[in-house]
């Protein structure tokens, strides 16, 4: 019996396997891409989309974050061209996504952070009795910072 391995190494050629490890590592630079120039947050509003004949779509969920985004286009551009040499990039196109295609990973991320900075605008280091930052349960940790957000709102 043949391992899995051999068959994938059969099918493809090398070559092609290097092409598809650049597309992953490209489609998983926007974080760094973003942290690199300036505004760190924009990963959490922001993704690539695709790569269609060199050029780069983003798409974003908020027409605020596209705007902000445009103004390092230049930037994020250069970044492109020289990690990924190969894939000659020539451009980048910002959208405005449909809510309902926002992708999972994304969403979570920026629905967790939006509630942590709600948080910690209205409940200062005196009031709170617990960290947030054990909790490895998205959701749980989510309902919780909403709980003590509605508590403290409720207070004051």
């Amino acid at each position: 019996m043949k391992r899995i391995g051999d068959i994938i190494t059969s099918v493809f050629d090398e070559s092609m396997m290097d092409k598809a490890d650049g597309y992953s590592v490209f489609f998983s630079c926007w974080k760094d891409i973003t942290e690199k120039n300036g505004i760190p947050a924009a990963a959490a509003h922001s993704w690539i989309k695709s790569l269609d004949n060199g050029l780069v779509w983003i798409e974003v969920d908020h027409p605020g974050w596209k705007q902000i985004i445009q103004t390092k286009e230049r930037k994020f551009l250069y970044d492109f061209r020289y990690r990924f040499p190969s894939m000659g990039i020539s451009g980048i196109s910002i959208m405005l996504c449909r809510p309902d295609t926002r992708p999972e990973k994304v969403k979570s991320e920026s629905v967790t952070e939006n509630i942590a900075n709600d948080v910690s605008s209205t409940v200062d280091d005196k009031t709170r009795n617990f960290e947030y930052g054990n909790i490895k349960n998205r959701s749980l940790k989510e309902i919780l910072m909403r709980l003590e957000k509605s508590i403290v709102d409720k207070n004051t």
